[in-house]
This record gives C-alpha cells, sequence and structure tokens, in this order.
C-alpha cells in the first residue's frame, strides 16, 4: 500500500469526476456512481498502469527503450507515456488491429509492428524483439508497477465520494484494473463487497477462481475485445482470489444495453469492455431486488468503432427486452398478414422478413417493439399461439440475430450441407486463406458475411461434404484455426434457409 499512496501520476494522468447516473439508479432501486475513465487523454484507464511503469524505469532502463503487445488502449497508453518521457517505443500489434487504432498509436510517435492475428501471436513476438532489441517489456496488467498505477482509480474514487461505498463492479480481463483497485477498496473500506465482472465469452479469472490457479481457455470471443483475454495473470489472480469477494459474467447482449444505459445517463459513448462493471450492477441487482445501497462502477473505456454501434444499437434493444425476434408461420392466401398484424395489434414492428416459398405456409422473420419486456413479448407469444399462428421465439438465437435476419428470401434442399457459423479474423486474405484450404470438390452452398466493426467478422457459411469425408472436414476445421460453431440443428436455419 505505501508505493500505492506514494504513485503520483498528476502531470500526464487526469483525476476524472465521479458521476451519478440517475436512470439506472431508478430503475434498480439503488444509488449508482461511475468514475469516467473514458475522459482520459487515451480514452482509457490504461494510461495510468503504462505511465507508472514507466516512471519507475531507472535511467538506463529508459535509455533501452519499451515495447508492449496490444490491440488497442495498453498500446495507446504505453505511447502516450513513453512519448511524455521521452522514450523510444515499439508497439506490436495483431494484424486484426481496427486501422482508427493502429493510427493512434503512430500518431503518438510510437513504432507500430503488425505481427499474427491475435494478442497472444503478436505478445510472443514483442518478448522476442525485447531479448533482440534489449528493450523492456511492459506487459499490459501483470506487472506490480501497472497494478500500482490502475489502483489510484480507487484512490481518487474514495476521495471524490466520501459517503460510503457499499459495492464495487470491476471489470475483468487480465486482472490488472481489479487487483489495484481490489488492494486500494480492502485496504481503506475493509467491509465493501467487491465484485469482478468478466464477459462470459472470455471469463478467464473465472476459470482461474473454480481451478484454483490460472488456467488457458482453448477459446475466447472478441466482442469485448478489450478483455479477451486466455488467461488472466499469475500475480493478479494471486491478489483478485484473496481480495475479490465474487466474479460474475455478462454476455453479449447484456453488455450492449450497458452500453445504451451509459449513452442515457451520461451521453458517453462506451467501448463494450468498458462497460462491464455497469453491466455487472444491472444483472446482480435485477436478480436480487431486495438489496440496496450505493453501487460504483468504473467507465473504463470509449475506444469504439463508429461502425460497430449500428450493430450494438441492434443487441441493445434485445439485452433490454425492448425487441422480441419471432420466427412466426402463416398461411400462405390472401388476408394471412393482416390477420397477423391484428392480432401483433398497435405495437410497433421493427423488421419483416417474407418470401414465398411454399404452396401452404410461409415463415416470416418479425421485430417487434416492447414496452414492457418479457412479459410482455409472451403476451405477444401467447396471442399468436391462440389465433393459430405457430411460434418460435428467436431473441437469444445468435445465428437468428447475426445472419438469419438479414437472409430471408427462400429455402433450398441441398445434399450433404454442413451449417456452420465462423469468427474470420478482420483482415485481407483471411477468406482466401480458408478457401484454399478446402478440398477443391467440396462445394460452398450458403455464404452470409457482415462487418461489425470489430476485428473479427461473422460469417454463415454451408459446405456441401459427403458423410466419407467427414474426417478430412473435421481436420479442415481444426487446421484453419478459426472459431466456429456448427449450427445444423438451429431452428432458425430449418425455418427460412434449410431443406424445405
Amino acid at each position: 500500500m505505501p508505493r500505492i499512496m506514494q504513485c503520483r501520476l498528476e502531470d500526464l494522468v487526469l483525476q476524472t469526476p465521479v458521476q451519478e447516473m440517475p436512470a439506472l439508479s431508478e430503475r434498480l432501486g439503488v444509488r449508482l456512481l461511475v468514475k469516467r475513465e473514458d475522459l482520459q487523454p487515451v480514452f482509457s484507464f490504461k494510461l495510468r498502469g503504462a505511465y507508472a511503469k514507466l516512471l519507475a524505469l531507472s535511467a538506463e532502463e529508459r535509455r533501452r527503450g519499451v515495447i508492449c503487445a496490444s490491440a488497442g488502449n495498453h498500446a495507446q497508453g504505453v505511447a502516450m507515456a513513453a512519448k511524455h518521457l521521452g522514450i523510444d517505443a515499439v508497439v506490436v500489434m495483431p494484424a486484426i488491429t481496427p486501422e482508427i487504432k493502429v493510427n493512434a498509436v503512430e500518431k503518438l510517435d510510437a513504432r507500430v509492428v503488425i505481427h499474427g492475428d491475435d494478442f497472444d501471436t503478436a505478445c510472443e513476438r514483442a518478448l522476442q524483439m525485447a531479448e533482440q532489441e534489449d528493450r523492456i517489456f511492459v506487459h499490459p496488467y501483470d506487472d506490480p508497477d501497472v497494478i500500482i498505477g490502475q489502483a489510484t482509480i480507487a484512490l481518487e474514487m474514495f476521495r471524490q465520494t466520501p459517503e460510503p461505498i457499499d459495492y464495487l463492479f470491476i471489470c475483468v480481463g487480465g486482472g490488472g484494473l481489479a487487483a489495484g483497485t481490489a488492494l486500494v477498496s480492502k485496504y481503506l473500506h475493509p467491509g465493501i463487497k467487491l465484485i469482478g465482472v468478466e464477459a462470459e465469452e472470455s471469463a478467464s479469472m473465472k476459470a482461474a477462481f473454480e481451478a484454483g490457479e490460472p488456467v488457458t481457455l482453448d477459446e475466447i470471443g472478441h466482442f469485448a475485445e478489450g478483455v479477451a483475454v486466455k488467461r488472466t495473470g499469475d500475480l493478479t489472480f494471486s491478489i483478485c482470489s484473496k481480495l475479490l469477494d465474487e466474479i460474475i459474467t455478462v454476455d453479449n447482449d447484456e453488455i450492449c444495453a450497458a452500453v445504451q444505459d451509459v449513452y442515457e445517463d451520461t451521453r458517453a459513448i462506451a467501448e463494450p469492455a468498458g462497460v462491464l462493471g455497469i453491466a455487472g450492477i444491472k444483472k446482480y441487482f435485477l436478480e436480487r431486488p431486495g438489496e440496496q445501497g450505493t453501487a460504483a462502477a468504473i467507465l473504463s473505456g470509449a475506444n469504439v468503432n463508429f461502425a460497430r454501434l449500428r450493430h450494438i444499437a441492434e443487441r441493445a434493444a434485445v439485452g433490454e427486452e425492448q425487441e422480441a425476434l419471432l420466427g412466426v408461420t402463416i398461411p400462405e392466401r390472401p388476408g394471412s398478414f393482416l390477420d397477423f398484424c391484428e392480432t401483433v395489434g398497435l405495437r410497433g414492428i421493427t423488421e419483416f422478413n417474407y418470401r414465398y416459398a411454399d404452396l401452404d405456409e410461409a415463415h416470416i422473420f418479425v421485430g417487434i417493439a416492447l414496452r414492457n419486456g418479457i412479459p410482455e413479448k409472451q403476451e405477444i407469444i401467447s396471442d399468436l399461439r391462440e389465433h393459430g399462428f405457430p411460434v418460435m421465439d428467436l431473441s437469444s438465437n445468435a445465428m437468428a440475430r447475426l445472419h438469419i435476419r438479414h437472409m430471408v428470401g427462400g429455402r433450398a434442399n441441398v445434399e450433404n450441407e454442413r451449417i456452420l457459423r465462423f469468427q474470420f479474423p478482420e483482415r485481407p486474405g483471411a477468406l482466401m486463406q480458408f478457401l484454399r484450404g478446402m478440398k477443391t470438390d467440396w462445394n460452398i452452398s450458403l455464404f452470409h458475411y457482415r462487418n461489425y466493426g470489430s476485428e473479427y467478422g461473422r460469417v454463415l457459411m454451408g459446405i456441401q461434404v459427403p458423410a466419407e469425408d467427414d474426417d478430412r472436414f473435421q481436420a479442415f476445421l481444426r487446421n484453419t484455426g478459426y472459431s466456429h460453431t456448427v449450427e445444423a440443428d438451429n431452428p432458425a436455419y430449418g425455418m427460412f434457409v434449410g431443406p424445405m
């Protein structure tokens, strides 16, 4: 604690405000405070840890220069801190890094090296270059000085809020922010409840808690790329396992809904990883409606690509239960669409997709605006079924949300069709590399790609593969290295684009 209390970053790092979120507070029945780290010069808390690490370097170490690996916020933090101190900096970034982040680092006079398709590969290269060029490697989270820098957030927050904080929700990726914040919080306020919040698809700290030691996840999602870490740090785990009271996870829809909540209360546009704490608060108190008190979270970053906002808005509507996505079967006869609309009533139709495909019945993909969340959705489904319309709730179906809603237009009987959903790295040549690995007589029977402004593109693909080629096909999928999900049994596929 003495080193944390003595850490001084004021000549570069801003003291960010603590702000109330009145609308969300009213909804949850608790007082909600948010620490606005998105207002730092690099729009992220990462500047604190990077600057603290560089300040701790000796004169000889500064002369050698520094290097780090990052796809965004840590890179900008190291680059700005190095420029401020006159230290030569190199940043290794994976090829999937959006150009806006590469440009931001280059504008801070750091040398950018593009290497690999993910953070782990870029990190390996950075460590190699650190040894080859005799540079100091600046770890994004598993470093005592980085943790000290992140801990200054909690020091500021408690000075700014003299009234007690009962709960503190902390976003967790590698664990640097959680470790630093926990050290200060439990030292100054032993009775505070500390809750770590992870993205459901990259919950490496939760896995470490369950195993009793850090473990490497086989696969992670990259929607909240700022916390997409396969393995939590050894040092950060040793601290968090002793001081955090609980770890909870939130899914992508809950994250998107929290982005919307932040905007509505503060007019800030946060990145998905930046709102994990707020998403955690919502989940925690919605599941415990009787609990009261003051809860705080850190709005940790706002480096979001503008192109992603459309996708975030779509998912926020589902995450907030403001929209129901339904697959409905109606008779293929004049007047059936009118019957359907009259059953739905005066509710707003947000989306309607249909194409003639059968003499007897039609399948429609429909979005309906909700005013009263799940109860209203259940009422709509019940009314439709009572009027003879079979209904399938697709609101939580990832394939339906990402792909099918944009594809409704015809079904086909395709022999030996395998349906898979892929995450392709968003870089030139990713698709070509995939196709070159395929057997030449495997035909692509369906393909849908949509750019959501993130490091990974979402692809839905149909490939005709005979049963006798199954072993070779499975080997091909393993060799691509691309994350994939088999979707042949997904009801949305069968209803809208699969065999008749």
